[in-house]
């Protein structure tokens, strides 16, 4: 096959247009529809690596030692965790499944950072029983149960040494994202306040032989498109560590900056000018990591230095927690236009699809922008506009802002008479899609495949049977 054009929307070496047909790293997507039926989730082993990639070469620049913890709610499909972990970077979890899964799939312990704001009991048992690197508690009330988890363990004859723990804090720092995806405000669900931080800490520090202190924890929210709040977090926990460290004594390991490094879903900006400005910016936003790491740390070594206390910093290893800036755009989803009808009234022509927002949720939740192309003519002129809507009974799966909002285009566009067999690509769906799928509809959930690096193809999930639907209903 040869390469015909480079679109705004492709990524040389891995999404490409040849013989006028989509490709992922070479691999032609009509003949993956052929094989696997749609719609299909298809993941880039080549793109992954070279995300992770660009993470190590962002802490090689800062020259300091980084401990990236990939966020597994992004993706947590087992295939996907192992190229990850054989990638060489640690990982996040957020419930007791993702833990197990983590540990199934390799990762040591001292890997794994465990996440999360109503950790159940058992949750808690089984990261203090594998020893992991650090349970990030998430209130005062949580030390407790960290505490009576070591306790219980012990009782039953299990030797298992004192916990270690991270507190996570909320700033009241906010970002240009979406609100429901910002986590550092006072409005968040998530962490221990600014005035509880010192309470929270000499209560962590009251059980040594139970649980360790080693750290805190920030999370300013997800596709943060500006430095600043990174910046201000990091100044936000370091005046913390100094603080803790003259009034207790007690040096912290590491400091936590969360994840939200964004992905620009807006390399194509044919229809950006139909979404609000600060959409435009959010989406499209291109923040290098290199330049979060360089800032926040600009930003503590002056408060540092003003502080006489540059040897704490020193002292100190940064973690973070990458999630969608690793497997966002390292996957999409293929989908078959099934149905077609017109408009007389407004003029529309309507392609109904076979991938609703049972498979897109965050399409639906926060109207989330992912751009279309034709997989079966990526090279074609977009000159047409359609709506465009999924297979659900249900009024909202449509691929525009049905609220009339403006948070995503009202029509897509797409070359002139695509119609019934033609297949679409949903670009950048590889973070909170296919972790997020449900049965809605009583429609079977897609299969996965993942291109490795030598261009072959692994089926990494297995298309939903009939059966699959009903294997934990009970009493009929």
């Amino acid at each position: 096959m040869i390469a015909t054009l480079c679109p705004a929307w492709s990524i040389p070496g891995y999404l490409e247009v040849r013989d006028d047909h989509l490709t992922v790293n070479g691999v032609d997507t009509l003949e993956l529809v052929k094989e696997f039926n749609s719609p299909l989730f298809v993941f880039s082993e080549n793109r992954i690596r070279d995300n992770i990639s660009r993470l190590q070469r962002a802490a090689e620049a800062v020259d300091r030692p980084i401990k990236f913890c990939y966020a597994s709610k992004a993706n947590s499909n087992m295939a996907i965790l192992r190229v990850v972990l054989d990638s060489g970077i640690d990982i996040e979890v957020n419930s007791g499944g993702e833990l197990f899964k983590a540990l199934r799939v390799g990762f040591r312990p001292d890997q794994i950072i465990f996440n999360g704001t109503s950790k159940s009991d058992d949750e808690i048992d089984d990261a203090v029983r594998a020893g992991i690197y650090a349970i990030n508690v998430d209130s005062i009330y949580e030390i407790e149960l960290v505490e009576q988890s070591v306790e219980r363990l012990r009782a039953r004859g299990e030797q298992v040494p004192a916990a270690r723990i991270t507190l996570r804090l909320v700033p009241e720092i906010g970002t240009r994202s979406h609100l429901g995806l910002q986590t550092a405000l006072l409005t968040s669900k998530f962490g221990i306040s600014s005035s509880e931080v010192l309470a929270a800490f000499r209560r962590g520090l009251e059980r040594p032989d139970l649980i360790k202190v080693c750290g805190i924890h920030i999370h300013v929210g997800s596709q943060t498109p500006d430095v600043e709040p990174f910046a201000e977090a990091f100044r936000s926990m370091w005046e913390h560590l100094v603080t803790i460290h003259r009034e207790t004594g007690h040096t912290l390991e590491h400091i936590n900056l969360g994840g939200g490094i964004p992905v620009n879903y807006l390399r194509d900006r044919s229809q950006a000018d139909q979404l609000p400005e600060h959409e435009r910016d959010m989406l499209g936003a291109e923040l290098e990591p290199t330049d979060v790491l360089r800032e926040a740390l600009r930003v503590a070594r002056d408060s540092a230095r003003a502080a006489d206390a540059e040897h704490l910093l020193d002292q100190v290893t940064i973690l973070l927690e990458p999630g969608r800036s690793v497997i966002a755009d390292a996957g999409l989803v293929l989908t078959t236009v099934r149905n077609i009808k017109s408009r007389p009234e407004t003029g529309d022509v309507w392609l109904l699809t076979d991938a609703g927002y049972n498979i897109m949720l965050s399409m639906n939740n926060y109207k989330w922008y992912y751009h279309l192309i034709s997989a079966s003519r990526a090279g074609a002129p977009y000159a047409r506009d359609y709506k465009v809507a999924g297979p659900l009974c249900d009024s909202g799966d449509v691929y525009f802002d049905i609220e009339r909002e403006g948070r995503l285009p009202d029509y897509r566009r797409l070359p002139e008479n695509v119609g019934p067999g033609e297949v679409l690509a949903l670009l950048n769906c590889g973070a909170y899609s296919l972790a997020q799928m449900f049965h809605y509809n009583g429609r079977p959930l897609p299969a996965a495949v993942l291109v490795r690096k030598d261009g072959s193809v692994t089926l990494i999930r297995r298309r939903d049977t009939y059966e699959d639907l009903i294997t934990h209903d009970l009493g009929f």
